[in-house]
Protein backbone atom coordinates (compact mmCIF):
# COMPACT_ATOMS: atom_id res chain seq x y z
CA UNK A 1 0.00 0.00 0.00
CA UNK A 2 2.71 2.12 0.73
CA UNK A 3 4.39 1.55 -2.72
CA UNK A 4 0.66 2.27 -4.47
CA UNK A 5 0.72 5.98 -2.35
CA UNK A 6 3.93 6.70 -2.76
CA UNK A 7 3.43 6.95 -6.88
CA UNK A 8 0.25 9.06 -6.34
CA UNK A 9 2.44 12.10 -4.58
CA UNK A 10 3.20 15.02 -6.86
CA UNK A 11 7.06 15.58 -7.19
CA UNK A 12 8.33 19.30 -8.90
CA UNK A 13 10.75 20.43 -10.11
CA UNK A 14 13.39 22.54 -7.98
CA UNK A 15 16.39 24.74 -9.48
CA UNK A 16 19.06 24.89 -6.77
CA UNK A 17 22.27 27.34 -6.13
CA UNK A 18 24.83 26.55 -3.96
CA UNK A 19 28.65 25.43 -3.12
CA UNK A 20 30.49 21.98 -3.45
CA UNK A 21 32.56 20.74 -0.95
CA UNK A 22 35.62 22.82 -2.13
CA UNK A 23 33.59 25.77 -1.84
CA UNK A 24 33.21 25.87 -5.45
CA UNK A 25 29.88 27.56 -6.75
CA UNK A 26 27.35 25.11 -8.13
CA UNK A 27 23.92 25.21 -9.39
CA UNK A 28 21.38 22.46 -11.06
CA UNK A 29 18.18 21.65 -11.10
CA UNK A 30 16.52 18.48 -9.45
CA UNK A 31 13.17 17.00 -9.01
CA UNK A 32 11.61 16.36 -5.60
CA UNK A 33 8.47 16.34 -3.25
CA UNK A 34 9.19 19.61 -1.99
CA UNK A 35 12.53 21.80 -0.53
CA UNK A 36 13.03 19.44 2.67
CA UNK A 37 13.45 16.55 0.66
CA UNK A 38 16.15 18.77 -2.29
CA UNK A 39 18.14 20.26 1.09
CA UNK A 40 18.34 15.97 2.09
CA UNK A 41 19.49 15.04 -1.39
CA UNK A 42 22.19 18.18 -2.07
CA UNK A 43 23.37 17.50 1.32
CA UNK A 44 24.17 13.68 0.52
CA UNK A 45 26.08 14.64 -2.80
CA UNK A 46 28.32 17.16 -0.38
CA UNK A 47 26.29 20.14 -1.80
CA UNK A 48 25.80 23.02 0.50
CA UNK A 49 22.57 24.97 -0.72
CA UNK A 50 22.32 28.34 -0.45
CA UNK A 51 18.93 29.05 -2.82
CA UNK A 52 16.61 26.64 -3.91
CA UNK A 53 13.39 27.39 -5.80
CA UNK A 54 10.47 25.75 -6.96
CA UNK A 55 10.31 25.86 -11.04
CA UNK A 56 6.73 27.76 -11.88
CA UNK A 57 5.14 25.51 -14.69
CA UNK A 58 3.45 27.37 -17.40
CA UNK A 59 -0.05 26.44 -18.56
CA UNK A 60 1.35 25.25 -21.70
CA UNK A 61 -0.34 24.72 -25.62
CA UNK A 62 -2.37 21.84 -26.29
CA UNK A 63 -0.23 18.56 -27.11
CA UNK A 64 -0.14 17.97 -31.20
CA UNK A 65 0.41 14.61 -32.66
CA UNK A 66 3.66 16.58 -33.94
CA UNK A 67 4.79 17.37 -30.79
CA UNK A 68 4.48 13.51 -30.14
CA UNK A 69 6.31 12.97 -33.58
CA UNK A 70 9.40 15.16 -32.32
CA UNK A 71 9.68 13.54 -28.84
CA UNK A 72 9.43 10.39 -30.31
CA UNK A 73 12.26 10.98 -32.66
CA UNK A 74 14.37 12.71 -30.15
CA UNK A 75 14.18 10.01 -28.45
CA UNK A 76 15.55 7.38 -30.86
CA UNK A 77 18.42 9.50 -31.74
CA UNK A 78 19.03 9.63 -28.21
CA UNK A 79 18.94 6.45 -27.26
CA UNK A 80 20.73 5.08 -30.59
CA UNK A 81 23.45 7.90 -28.70
CA UNK A 82 23.80 5.46 -25.61
CA UNK A 83 22.00 7.96 -23.72
CA UNK A 84 20.00 6.42 -20.75
CA UNK A 85 16.00 6.30 -20.55
CA UNK A 86 15.74 8.40 -17.39
CA UNK A 87 18.28 10.67 -18.59
CA UNK A 88 16.55 11.21 -22.39
CA UNK A 89 13.83 12.43 -20.72
CA UNK A 90 15.47 14.38 -18.49
CA UNK A 91 17.31 16.45 -21.85
CA UNK A 92 14.12 15.78 -24.14
CA UNK A 93 11.51 17.28 -21.25
CA UNK A 94 13.47 20.03 -20.39
CA UNK A 95 14.60 21.18 -24.32
CA UNK A 96 10.65 21.00 -25.37
CA UNK A 97 9.17 24.70 -25.20
CA UNK A 98 5.90 23.74 -24.58
CA UNK A 99 5.38 22.89 -20.65
CA UNK A 100 2.63 20.77 -21.18
CA UNK A 101 4.70 18.44 -23.37
CA UNK A 102 7.36 18.36 -20.22
CA UNK A 103 4.71 17.83 -17.48
CA UNK A 104 3.69 14.57 -19.76
CA UNK A 105 7.44 13.58 -19.91
CA UNK A 106 7.57 14.02 -16.70
CA UNK A 107 5.09 11.70 -15.63
CA UNK A 108 6.29 9.07 -17.95
CA UNK A 109 9.48 9.32 -16.71
CA UNK A 110 8.44 8.94 -12.89
CA UNK A 111 6.28 6.18 -14.01
CA UNK A 112 9.66 4.12 -15.57
CA UNK A 113 11.28 5.12 -12.68
CA UNK A 114 9.40 3.55 -10.15
CA UNK A 115 10.03 0.25 -12.17
CA UNK A 116 7.06 0.45 -14.85
CA UNK A 117 7.61 -0.74 -18.77
CA UNK A 118 7.92 2.08 -21.18
CA UNK A 119 5.01 0.67 -22.92
CA UNK A 120 2.89 0.56 -19.71
CA UNK A 121 3.63 4.03 -18.74
CA UNK A 122 2.64 5.14 -22.66
CA UNK A 123 -0.52 3.16 -21.85
CA UNK A 124 -1.23 5.41 -19.09
CA UNK A 125 -1.54 8.23 -21.57
CA UNK A 126 -4.09 7.23 -24.62
CA UNK A 127 -4.77 10.89 -25.82
CA UNK A 128 -1.55 10.81 -26.90
CA UNK A 129 -0.29 7.74 -27.29
CA UNK A 130 -2.59 5.14 -29.29
CA UNK A 131 -2.30 1.16 -29.08
CA UNK A 132 -0.13 1.22 -32.53
CA UNK A 133 2.94 3.30 -30.65
CA UNK A 134 2.32 1.37 -27.42
CA UNK A 135 2.31 -2.15 -29.25
CA UNK A 136 5.34 -0.95 -30.63
CA UNK A 137 7.55 0.03 -28.02
CA UNK A 138 6.05 -3.14 -26.31
CA UNK A 139 7.45 -5.06 -29.34
CA UNK A 140 10.75 -3.32 -28.83
CA UNK A 141 10.99 -4.01 -25.36
CA UNK A 142 10.30 -7.58 -26.00
CA UNK A 143 13.05 -8.24 -28.45
CA UNK A 144 15.74 -5.91 -26.92
CA UNK A 145 15.02 -3.70 -29.53
CA UNK A 146 13.29 -0.73 -28.31
CA UNK A 147 16.05 2.12 -30.20
CA UNK A 148 15.77 0.53 -33.92
CA UNK A 149 11.70 0.60 -33.06
CA UNK A 150 11.62 4.43 -31.72
CA UNK A 151 13.39 5.22 -34.87
CA UNK A 152 11.11 3.19 -36.93
CA UNK A 153 8.35 4.48 -34.95
CA UNK A 154 9.33 8.23 -35.44
CA UNK A 155 9.80 7.62 -39.39
CA UNK A 156 6.47 6.57 -39.60
CA UNK A 157 4.30 9.12 -38.00
CA UNK A 158 7.17 11.63 -39.66
CA UNK A 159 5.12 10.39 -43.04
CA UNK A 160 1.68 10.44 -41.56
CA UNK A 161 1.98 13.88 -40.20
CA UNK A 162 3.57 15.06 -43.49
CA UNK A 163 0.29 13.78 -45.72
CA UNK A 164 -1.95 15.65 -43.08
CA UNK A 165 0.33 18.91 -43.45
CA UNK A 166 0.16 18.44 -47.05
CA UNK A 167 -3.83 17.40 -47.25
CA UNK A 168 -4.44 20.38 -44.84
CA UNK A 169 -2.52 22.54 -47.15
CA UNK A 170 -4.34 21.57 -50.23
CA UNK A 171 -7.85 22.32 -48.54
CA UNK A 172 -7.13 25.30 -46.46
CA UNK A 173 -6.46 27.61 -49.49
CA UNK A 174 -9.60 26.75 -51.18
CA UNK A 175 -11.99 27.45 -47.97
CA UNK A 176 -9.79 30.86 -46.69
CA UNK A 177 -10.76 32.26 -49.94
CA UNK A 178 -14.36 30.69 -49.68
CA UNK A 179 -14.68 32.41 -46.51
CA UNK A 180 -13.12 35.80 -47.30
CA UNK A 181 -15.75 35.80 -49.87
CA UNK A 182 -18.78 35.60 -48.41
CA UNK A 183 -17.62 37.91 -46.13
CA UNK A 184 -16.81 40.83 -48.72
CA UNK A 185 -20.24 39.76 -50.18
CA UNK A 186 -22.10 40.41 -47.20
CA UNK A 187 -20.29 43.48 -46.45
CA UNK A 188 -21.34 44.81 -50.16
CA UNK A 189 -25.12 43.43 -49.41
CA UNK A 190 -25.64 45.18 -45.68
CA UNK A 191 -23.59 48.86 -46.41
CA UNK A 192 -22.97 48.98 -50.51
CA UNK A 193 -26.21 48.14 -52.11
CA UNK A 194 -28.59 49.95 -50.01
CA UNK A 195 -26.88 53.37 -50.84
CA UNK A 196 -27.55 52.22 -54.43
CA UNK A 197 -31.12 51.36 -53.81
CA UNK A 198 -31.45 54.98 -52.21
CA UNK A 199 -29.98 56.48 -55.21
CA UNK A 200 -32.36 54.24 -58.12
CA UNK A 201 -35.42 54.91 -55.97
CA UNK A 202 -35.27 58.88 -57.42
CA UNK A 203 -34.81 57.69 -60.93
CA UNK A 204 -38.88 57.11 -60.92
CA UNK A 205 -37.92 54.24 -63.59
CA UNK A 206 -38.50 50.40 -63.55
CA UNK A 207 -35.51 48.56 -62.22
CA UNK A 208 -33.93 45.38 -64.54
CA UNK A 209 -34.56 42.11 -62.69
CA UNK A 210 -30.68 41.22 -62.23
CA UNK A 211 -30.98 44.56 -59.90
CA UNK A 212 -34.08 43.95 -58.37
CA UNK A 213 -33.03 40.47 -57.52
CA UNK A 214 -29.45 41.88 -55.77
CA UNK A 215 -31.33 44.62 -54.09
CA UNK A 216 -33.99 41.52 -52.91
CA UNK A 217 -31.11 40.00 -51.39
CA UNK A 218 -29.56 43.27 -50.40
CA UNK A 219 -32.52 43.85 -47.97
CA UNK A 220 -32.94 40.32 -46.62
CA UNK A 221 -28.73 40.67 -45.13
CA UNK A 222 -29.67 44.02 -43.94
CA UNK A 223 -32.81 42.47 -41.94
CA UNK A 224 -31.42 39.21 -41.26
CA UNK A 225 -27.95 39.75 -41.00
CA UNK A 226 -27.91 38.12 -37.33
CA UNK A 227 -29.63 35.27 -38.64
CA UNK A 228 -27.42 34.22 -41.38
CA UNK A 229 -24.12 34.25 -39.70
CA UNK A 230 -25.50 32.77 -36.49
CA UNK A 231 -27.33 30.36 -38.60
CA UNK A 232 -24.22 29.26 -40.57
CA UNK A 233 -21.98 29.24 -37.99
CA UNK A 234 -24.10 27.22 -35.26
CA UNK A 235 -24.83 25.23 -38.41
CA UNK A 236 -20.92 23.94 -38.76
CA UNK A 237 -20.56 24.51 -35.16
CA UNK A 238 -23.17 21.20 -34.92
CA UNK A 239 -22.28 19.45 -37.99
CA UNK A 240 -18.52 19.50 -37.04
CA UNK A 241 -19.57 17.94 -33.74
CA UNK A 242 -21.82 15.18 -35.34
CA UNK A 243 -19.21 14.10 -37.93
CA UNK A 244 -16.30 13.63 -34.82
CA UNK A 245 -19.28 12.12 -32.82
CA UNK A 246 -21.84 10.14 -34.49
CA UNK A 247 -20.65 7.36 -36.55
CA UNK A 248 -23.20 7.22 -39.27
CA UNK A 249 -22.49 10.59 -39.88
CA UNK A 250 -18.70 9.97 -39.54
CA UNK A 251 -19.15 6.82 -42.05
CA UNK A 252 -22.19 9.08 -44.50
CA UNK A 253 -19.36 11.73 -44.75
CA UNK A 254 -16.07 9.61 -45.15
CA UNK A 255 -17.74 8.21 -48.16
CA UNK A 256 -19.12 11.03 -49.87
CA UNK A 257 -15.57 12.42 -49.24
CA UNK A 258 -13.78 9.89 -50.96
CA UNK A 259 -16.55 10.25 -54.10
CA UNK A 260 -16.05 14.28 -54.31
CA UNK A 261 -14.44 15.20 -57.69
CA UNK A 262 -10.72 15.71 -57.69
CA UNK A 263 -10.02 15.81 -53.71
CA UNK A 264 -12.10 12.60 -53.58
CA UNK A 265 -9.05 11.22 -55.29
CA UNK A 266 -6.35 12.70 -53.35
CA UNK A 267 -7.94 11.68 -49.65
CA UNK A 268 -8.23 8.08 -51.15
CA UNK A 269 -4.71 8.01 -51.89
CA UNK A 270 -3.62 9.24 -48.73
CA UNK A 271 -5.64 6.68 -47.03
CA UNK A 272 -4.27 3.89 -49.07
CA UNK A 273 -0.76 5.56 -47.84
CA UNK A 274 -1.14 5.51 -44.31
CA UNK A 275 -2.62 2.03 -44.24
CA UNK A 276 -0.30 0.54 -46.29
CA UNK A 277 2.65 2.27 -43.91
CA UNK A 278 0.94 1.54 -40.71
CA UNK A 279 0.76 -2.23 -41.43
CA UNK A 280 4.09 -2.53 -43.13
CA UNK A 281 5.30 -0.89 -39.57
CA UNK A 282 3.81 -3.11 -37.62
CA UNK A 283 4.50 -5.81 -39.66
CA UNK A 284 7.90 -5.30 -39.87
CA UNK A 285 8.06 -5.00 -35.80
CA UNK A 286 7.03 -8.14 -35.25
CA UNK A 287 3.63 -7.82 -34.14
CA UNK A 288 1.27 -10.76 -35.75
CA UNK A 289 -0.64 -9.93 -38.43
CA UNK A 290 -4.17 -10.02 -36.40
CA UNK A 291 -2.98 -8.23 -33.93
CA UNK A 292 -1.76 -6.02 -36.16
CA UNK A 293 -4.61 -5.19 -37.79
CA UNK A 294 -6.34 -3.58 -34.60
CA UNK A 295 -3.73 -0.60 -35.20
CA UNK A 296 -4.17 -0.14 -39.02
CA UNK A 297 -8.38 0.88 -40.07
CA UNK A 298 -8.10 3.70 -37.31
CA UNK A 299 -4.57 5.06 -38.32
CA UNK A 300 -6.02 5.12 -42.20
CA UNK A 301 -8.19 8.41 -40.68
CA UNK A 302 -11.25 7.34 -42.48
CA UNK A 303 -14.13 5.23 -40.91
CA UNK A 304 -14.56 2.92 -44.24
CA UNK A 305 -11.45 1.75 -44.52
CA UNK A 306 -11.46 1.33 -40.43
CA UNK A 307 -14.65 -0.48 -41.50
CA UNK A 308 -12.87 -2.19 -43.84
CA UNK A 309 -10.30 -3.20 -41.81
CA UNK A 310 -12.31 -4.88 -39.34
CA UNK A 311 -13.81 -7.32 -41.96
CA UNK A 312 -10.07 -8.44 -43.11
CA UNK A 313 -8.99 -8.96 -39.48
CA UNK A 314 -11.44 -11.59 -39.12
CA UNK A 315 -11.18 -12.97 -42.54
CA UNK A 316 -7.64 -13.40 -41.99
CA UNK A 317 -7.99 -14.81 -38.51
CA UNK A 318 -10.23 -17.90 -40.32
CA UNK A 319 -7.16 -18.20 -42.53
CA UNK A 320 -7.82 -16.69 -45.10
CA UNK A 321 -4.75 -14.74 -46.79
CA UNK A 322 -4.58 -10.99 -46.12
CA UNK A 323 -4.62 -10.05 -50.15
CA UNK A 324 -7.41 -12.28 -50.60
CA UNK A 325 -9.12 -10.43 -47.65
CA UNK A 326 -8.12 -7.03 -48.88
CA UNK A 327 -9.58 -7.92 -52.45
CA UNK A 328 -12.79 -8.61 -51.09
CA UNK A 329 -13.12 -5.35 -49.15
CA UNK A 330 -13.02 -3.80 -52.68
CA UNK A 331 -11.44 -0.89 -51.33
CA UNK A 332 -8.16 -0.77 -52.26
CA UNK A 333 -6.20 -0.17 -55.89
CA UNK A 334 -4.98 -3.47 -57.61
CA UNK A 335 -1.47 -2.04 -57.16
CA UNK A 336 -1.92 -2.66 -53.93
CA UNK A 337 -2.94 -6.04 -54.08
CA UNK A 338 -0.33 -6.90 -56.44
CA UNK A 339 2.38 -5.88 -54.49
CA UNK A 340 0.75 -7.86 -51.01
CA UNK A 341 0.32 -10.98 -53.56
CA UNK A 342 4.24 -10.50 -54.01
CA UNK A 343 4.84 -9.91 -50.82
CA UNK A 344 3.20 -13.40 -49.05
CA UNK A 345 4.72 -15.18 -52.04
CA UNK A 346 8.40 -14.02 -50.89
CA UNK A 347 8.03 -14.01 -47.04
CA UNK A 348 8.56 -9.99 -47.25
CA UNK A 349 5.21 -8.14 -46.71
CA UNK A 350 6.35 -5.53 -44.94
CA UNK A 351 8.84 -4.34 -47.88
CA UNK A 352 6.60 -4.41 -50.64
CA UNK A 353 3.69 -2.35 -48.32
CA UNK A 354 6.65 0.17 -47.20
CA UNK A 355 7.36 0.39 -51.40
CA UNK A 356 3.25 0.89 -52.01
CA UNK A 357 3.11 3.79 -49.37
CA UNK A 358 6.21 4.95 -51.43
CA UNK A 359 4.44 5.63 -54.48
CA UNK A 360 1.46 6.73 -53.19
CA UNK A 361 2.90 9.11 -50.68
CA UNK A 362 4.64 10.77 -53.97
CA UNK A 363 1.38 10.51 -55.57
CA UNK A 364 -0.22 12.95 -52.75
CA UNK A 365 2.59 15.08 -53.19
CA UNK A 366 2.03 15.62 -57.11
CA UNK A 367 -2.00 15.69 -56.67
CA UNK A 368 -1.35 18.56 -54.41
CA UNK A 369 1.22 20.65 -56.24
CA UNK A 370 -1.24 19.88 -59.00
CA UNK A 371 -3.93 21.05 -56.89
CA UNK A 372 -2.35 24.06 -55.66
CA UNK A 373 -1.81 25.62 -59.71
CA UNK A 374 -5.64 24.13 -60.66
CA UNK A 375 -7.76 26.03 -58.13
CA UNK A 376 -5.91 29.32 -58.26
CA UNK A 377 -7.57 29.53 -61.92
CA UNK A 378 -11.11 28.23 -60.72
CA UNK A 379 -11.69 29.98 -57.54
CA UNK A 380 -10.70 33.70 -59.39
CA UNK A 381 -13.43 32.61 -62.06
CA UNK A 382 -16.11 31.79 -58.95
CA UNK A 383 -14.83 35.09 -57.50
CA UNK A 384 -15.11 36.94 -61.03
CA UNK A 385 -18.89 35.47 -61.28
CA UNK A 386 -20.16 36.25 -58.47
CA UNK A 387 -18.61 39.96 -57.68
CA UNK A 388 -18.64 40.99 -61.07
CA UNK A 389 -22.42 39.54 -61.24
CA UNK A 390 -23.19 42.63 -58.04
CA UNK A 391 -21.71 44.77 -59.90
CA UNK A 392 -22.29 44.43 -63.32
CA UNK A 393 -26.26 44.59 -61.64
CA UNK A 394 -25.82 47.46 -59.87
CA UNK A 395 -24.70 49.57 -63.03
CA UNK A 396 -27.72 48.29 -65.63
CA UNK A 397 -30.05 50.68 -64.24
CA UNK A 398 -27.12 53.83 -64.76
CA UNK A 399 -27.29 52.50 -68.74
CA UNK A 400 -30.76 53.14 -68.68
CA UNK A 401 -30.25 56.89 -66.93
CA UNK A 402 -30.13 58.49 -70.48
CA UNK A 403 -33.98 56.88 -71.55
CA UNK A 404 -35.12 58.21 -68.14
CA UNK A 405 -34.10 61.51 -68.86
Amino acid sequence: MATVASRDIKDFVFEWEGKDRNGKPVRGEIRAVGENQVQATLRRQGVLPSKIKKRRMRSGKRIKPKDIAIFTRQLATMMKAGVPLLQSFDIVGRGNPNPSVTKLLNEIRSDVETGTSLNAAFRKHPLYFNSLYCNLVEAGEAAGILEALLDRLALYMEKTENIKSKIKSALMYPTSVIIVAFVVVAVIMIFVIPAFKDVFTSFGADLPAPTLFVIGMSEIFVKWWWLIFGGIGGAVFFFMQAWRRNQKVQMFMDRLLLRVPIFGALIEKACVARWTRTLSTMFAAGVPLVEALDSVGGAAGNSVYSSATEKIQQEVSTGTSLTAAMTNANIFPSMVLQMCAIGEESGSIDHMLGKAADFYEAEVDDMVAGLSSLMEPIIIVILGVVIGGIVVSMYLPIFKLGQVV
